[in-house]
Formats: C-alpha cells, sequence, structure tokens
C-alpha cells in the first residue's frame, strides 16, 4: 500500500488507473506483483530500479492521452482545440 501512496512514481500511477477500473484490493494486488516482476529483473540481470515516472503512460501513447482527454471533456458538454505550441529559442 505504501507503494501506492507514493508520491510521482509509476506504480502509484498504475494503482490508480487499475483501481479506477477495477476493486481497491484488485489494484493492490496488481501492483504488489508489478513490485515482485521488478524485484526478479533487478535480480537476474544485476541492475538498480529504474522508476518509469507517473506520467509513464502519457508518453508512452500521446495519442491515447488526447483521445481520453477530449471524450472526458464532451462527456461534461465541452469542446476541446488542440493548438500546437510556438516554440521560442
Amino acid at each position: 500500500m505504501g507503494a501506492a501512496r507514493t508520491t510521482d512514481c509509476y506504480l502509484q500511477s498504475r494503482y490508480r488507473r487499475l483501481a479506477s477500473r477495477t476493486t481497491a484490493l484488485k489494484a493492490l494486488v496488481a501492483v504488489e506483483h508489478a513490485i515482485i516482476v521488478s524485484i526478479w529483473h533487478m535480480l537476474t540481470h544485476q541492475q538498480p530500479y529504474r522508476d518509469l515516472g507517473a506520467d509513464y503512460h502519457q508518453r508512452r501513447d500521446p495519442q491515447q492521452t488526447m483521445r481520453r482527454i477530449v471524450h472526458q471533456a464532451n462527456a461534461i458538454g465541452l469542446t476541446v482545440r488542440f493548438d500546437p505550441i510556438e516554440v521560442v529559442n
């Protein structure tokens, strides 16, 4: 449960994503499983733990993130328009 309470880490974001779709206990067991799998990989490959970050899923599939935002805005009666940000050097 401590991993799910930690801020700005992959395990917390995984817990929140799963808890929104299923029960909190199932999400907790899934996070426990993710921790065990991470430990196994660290021990077998002799590598330190690298946290993927809380925004891992957003960085992995930004189009899905945009679709989710548009869907949520439409559900509450708003329209969304995405304009590119001008980069100033």
